[in-house]
């Protein structure tokens, strides 16, 4: 299927898949291997919500992203990692060795009791093996569940009891930077409260010492060597589920967003092969971790789909020093390069002397993922790191929606510094005011929302679909609301102003503020917690806590430092509050609603003008905490 070239093109296509979505999302659909073809393209309604692609198909994800490559670029490296460590080795998988890895380990889940339907969870290091056990899962038909390992055991234990999963996989430890994360210690812990487990899986990477529980524990090494490389791949219909991802939500309980099978493979490749003009041989590296949408859909799917060379990295960008990232780029002649904002202004601040030594002329295109990026940090990467000559696209869209829904195609579309520009095809975005009335034309401000479904989004939250349609389609009729607040410029481009509800984004990654919030309340001298965002040189928001307690503090320090470990004990470090501020109260409406909009404008410095305060029950607290704001 041919990438689309230039913007007269995009706009045929983006008609086409308006005025006929169905036979536009067909043909996009017609060159996989289908085990049997669809009976119908799409049926949908968004009042209960349920929606529907390529009803009636069957179909294995993985002999698209591997079997039909074999033939063609077998001995093409599929996916090559890059160690933390810049002295150890790196690896290069072909397909035709990642397709034996991704059958060996499908033999290793089914002898240790895995089959059809079971849910997995992977809670592991950026490793290949995480790779191969994602694949090795959808291969068997099993509903993979990675759990980013940076969270705490609570935070597994509750994923894993959410989806009652049978088997987990995990390492005995993962490197990242100068520290080791003891993942099976950790793991240890969640099990204890986590029934379900009846297998755990545990890959040899850190060899540190661990605890092996007899005849729940093996070793990863050992059981592969039990099985052979031949394994038929599943037959799964369109809409089974493929996999569930944690995503944390404004009450306490994070979601599992269960994403299909047959409309996340067709959107994934569309979308990876046409925003990155990602073009046969082309080395690409995106460096999130697969624990997140983006490592699913953009390191493993998208690129194995279109039979690209993909780079998984172990470490982070400033280990051992801040120029990691760009001697990769210089070693590997990486073409593509995918990063977060968070990154690049981490880099940024560490200052040219990390660049330049560095020849950075593979790059053809640049990306951003996880949050906006700001006009400074998007300079700085193009004059600094594309040297003017790779276009970025800033890319918008959530785990919900499974892949890239509004972005410039790398040199088709126009860009625009901190826009997302442009939905893709198939993308019928549209912005209406709080009373849910579509904002006709152009130089308008409002909600984010899609009125028409697309293949990859998300089908329930597992095992809550009341959940999912009260979150997502409640709020505004016959739309999907995404969260966030946008604008769209005088020429239809589309900025994404930040989320409207009550979830954060920090250094890229959703942070529900009632999972910390309620976190934080178990700190035997918190009375009340309030989360909101504010203003992060490198992070783009950090965490701001305003916390009400049983008995004033007489070390604030230390009691600081008592809650941020709790946090991070409960949540994971990634929820630790950069800034918190001990308040006798908070301003809340007659309702008993946190007015969080004050909270954010304090947080940020602005204290002048905090809007209509008229509904507050006690107006004076304001003062207080102006008075007090760190």
């Amino acid at each position: 299927m041919e990438n689309i070239k230039d913007f007269n093109s995009y706009n045929k296509e983006y008609r086409k898949s308006i005025k006929s979505p169905e036979q536009f999302w067909q043909e996009k659909a017609s060159h996989f291997l289908w085990r049997k073809k669809w009976d119908n393209v799409l049926s949908w309604d968004f009042n209960k919500p349920e929606v529907k692609w390529f009803e009636g198909g069957q179909l294995n994800i993985t002999e698209n992203c591997l079997d039909r490559h074999l033939e063609k670029r077998g001995n093409q490296t599929a996916i090559k990692w890059i160690a933390n460590n810049p002295e150890e080795q790196n690896r290069c998988l072909s397909y035709s060795e990642l397709y034996d890895e991704v059958c060996r380990f499908s033999n290793v889940l089914k002898s240790n009791g895995a089959k059809k339907g079971d849910r997995i969870c992977l809670y592991m290091p950026m490793v290949p093996e995480l790779a191969i056990a994602v694949l090795a899962c959808a291969r068997i038909g099993a509903i993979h569940s990675v759990v980013f390992a940076g969270f705490s055991a609570q935070s597994l234990s509750d994923r894993i009891n959410d989806a009652n999963c049978t088997i987990l996989i995990t390492a005995d430890g993962a490197f990242r930077g100068d520290k080791i994360t003891p993942l099976k210690d950790i793991s240890d812990e969640a099990m204890d409260t986590s029934p379900t487990i009846q297998k755990c899986i545990v890959l040899k990477r850190t060899n540190s010492d661990i605890n092996i529980k007899s005849g729940r524990d093996v070793w990863w090494n050992e059981e592969i060597e039990k099985v052979h490389k031949n394994c038929t791949a599943e037959v799964m219909d369109s809409e089974d589920p493929l996999f569930i991802l944690y995503t944390s939500g404004s009450t306490g309980k994070p979601k599992g967003i269960v994403h299909s099978t047959a409309g996340y493979m067709i959107y994934t490749e569309f979308s990876f092969k046409n925003v990155f003009q990602y073009n046969e041989g082309d080395i690409y590296w995106c460096t999130a971790d697969i624990g997140w949408i983006t490592g699913h859909s953009y390191i493993v799917y998208g690129p194995l789909l279109a039979g690209a060379t993909t780079i998984m990295f172990e470490g982070v960008p400033t280990y051992p020093d801040a120029g990691r990232f760009w001697k990769i780029v210089e070693e590997n002649k990486v073409n593509i390069f995918y990063t977060a904002p968070t990154a690049i202004r981490s880099l940024e601040a560490n200052g040219m002397e990390f660049v330049t030594p560095y020849d950075l002329s593979s790059l053809k295109v640049l990306g951003t993922v996880g949050e906006p990026i700001n006009e400074d940090a998007w300079h700085w990467y193009d004059k600094e790191i594309g040297k003017g000559n790779c276009p970025i696209v800033d890319t918008w869209w959530q785990t919900e929606t499974g892949g890239i829904m509004i972005s410039n195609l790398s040199g088709v579309t126009p860009s625009k510094p901190s826009f997302a520009t442009f939905p893709l095809p198939g993308i019928q975005a549209c912005l209406v005011d709080e009373n849910g009335i579509e904002l006709e034309g152009n130089s308008v401000e409002g909600r984010l929302c899609v009125k028409f479904p697309w293949p990859s989004m998300a089908r329930t939250i597992y095992g809550d679909h009341n959940r999912f349609r009260e979150t997502y389609f409640s709020v505004f009729k016959n739309k999907y609301f995404t969260g966030d607040g946008c604008l769209r410029d005088e020429n239809g481009m589309y900025r994404i102003t930040g989320r409207v509800d009550d979830v954060l984004i920090v250094s890229g990654h959703n942070l529900g503020t009632a999972e910390i919030e309620s976190a934080m309340d178990e700190h035997k001298n918190v009375c009340e917690a309030a989360i909101v965002a504010f203003p992060h040189p490198i992070k783009g928001n950090g965490v701001y806590a305003y916390v009400i307690c049983h008995n004033s503090p007489d070390n604030k320090e230390e009691l600081r430092k008592e809650i941020n470990d709790l946090v991070s004990k409960i949540v994971g470090p990634i929820g630790k509050a950069d800034k918190i501020q001990f308040v006798s109260s908070l301003p809340k409406t007659r309702s008993g609603k946190i007015m969080r909009r004050i909270l954010r404008k304090i947080a940020s410095g602005d204290t002048e003008d905090l809007g209509d305060t008229s509904t507050l029950l006690d107006p004076f607290v304001i003062e207080e905490i102006k008075c007090g704001a760190l």
